[in-house]
């Protein structure tokens, strides 16, 4: 095809789908008669025949309740497909200190720019400064498609992925779904945040790729509306958290008043209870981590919830939980909150590394008695020929 669409891309979509997501039950299913399965969807494709098909609504209370939407196995194969051929280009656009969604730009990279920042305007914690935090107001749910389009429209110059992406953004999974869990933890999510109450065409659901990715094309046009129109030189965005820095706490105001004026051009607002400018002695709190001066650390409630989870799981399914605390709390300074974990996987049954990142499973088995292999010394053969005078 003209569009440079192929089976082999389809195939390639689905391993990467595939990975991490091969034992779910929507996997397995479309695993068993492999085949035929990628063949007829590669036709659906083909044809233009392919619909998205039916969601899975769930909800998930940590850190807060929020509804999970999760395209059927098939779906999120095309959701891959259409990202590994568009994404690269959209990609190289954007400004290195946009981050999340985007590989080898997750919270580590995040927070570690961030903190060179920070050094860097407080010429290494010797001069005063400030910063602004700000967050999006109900994201996800509030993003408007009409706003992302064309951003998107705009630099996808082949009409078969344009008609792709144009399908996969417009699809309300709100048509076609079923409701896992408990119904009652629904009223736990606010109304406000929930895609069930949203207008149409507003909305993305959160647990797709291709929503994360479609999150990020929007907050594009703020992250150059940020850097290059108010010239915000030391400025980060993950997601929808953003911080800007500056010697002037005056001038962070009257970015905030810039940036509240070109939010509803994109159909965005502030949140704000979550509106921040403070001294950055003080701390800033950024993507799981606080920086504060000549030290970073975890924040208390992502520690704290660590030990809560550790200690209510069954003992052998800590040990991944417990790794990925320690790798978290690997790239901090001090060595409390470490222990902390530790102490908690030794209670669990689990040996720690001595540097105390890394955890391992106990072995099950004893050492071997070796008292049948080795002689005692007084029934050893004496002589030149005996062993012991070798």
């Amino acid at each position: 095809m003209d569009s440079g669409y192929s089976f082999e891309l389809l195939v390639a979509a689905y391993y990467d789908c595939r990975k991490n997501k091969r034992n779910t039950a929507s996997a397995l299913r479309f695993e068993q008669d492999l085949e035929h399965n990628l063949v007829q969807l590669h036709e659906e494709l083909m044809d233009g025949s392919y619909r998205p098909g039916r969601s899975i609504c769930f909800v998930i209370t940590r850190p807060k309740p929020r509804e999970v939407w999760a395209a059927e196995f098939r779906d999120r194969i095309v959701h891959h497909l259409l990202y590994n051929q568009i994404a690269g280009d959209f990609h190289s656009r954007f400004i290195a200190d946009s981050c999340a969604c985007i590989p080898g730009r997750g919270t580590l990279y995040g927070v570690q720019r961030l903190h060179a920042k920070i050094r860097s305007q407080t010429q290494n914690w010797t001069l005063p400064g400030y910063y602004l935090k700000l967050d999006l107001s109900n994201f996800f749910v509030s993003i408007n498609k009409h706003a992302v389009w064309p951003l998107l429209q705009r630099h996808i110059p082949e009409p078969w992925w344009c008609d792709l992406a144009h399908l996969i953004l417009f699809h309300d999974p709100r048509t076609d779904y079923e409701y896992h869990g408990d119904p009652a933890l629904i009223e736990r999510v606010p109304p406000h945040k929930r895609l069930l109450s949203a207008p149409p065409d507003h909305g993305l659901p959160i647990g797709n790729l291709s929503s994360q990715f479609f999150a990020n094309v929007l907050l594009d046009a703020l992250d150059q509306h940020i850097k290059h129109t108010i010239r915000a030189h030391a400025y980060i965005r993950y997601v929808d958290d953003m911080v800007l820095l500056h010697e002037s706490a005056q001038w962070l105001n009257a970015a905030k008043t810039q940036i509240e004026a070109f939010l509803p051009g994109l159909g965005l607002a502030l949140n704000p209870h979550k509106t921040i400018i403070q001294p950055i002695n003080r701390g800033v709190d950024f993507a799981g981590y606080v920086i504060k001066p000549w030290r970073m650390e975890a924040r208390r409630r992502t520690v704290n919830a660590g030990l809560a989870a550790i200690e209510s799981m069954p003992p052998e399914n800590t040990l991944e939980t417990i790794n990925s605390y320690l790798g978290l709390l690997r790239h901090c300074s001090g060595h409390h909150d470490r222990a902390r974990i530790a102490n908690a996987a030794r209670k669990r049954g689990h040996c720690v590394s001595a540097d105390l990142t890394k955890a391992h499973r106990r072995s099950t088995h004893h050492t071997k008695d070796l008292a049948h292999v080795v002689q005692k010394p007084e029934t050893l053969p004496s002589g030149p020929e005996s062993h012991s005078d070798r």
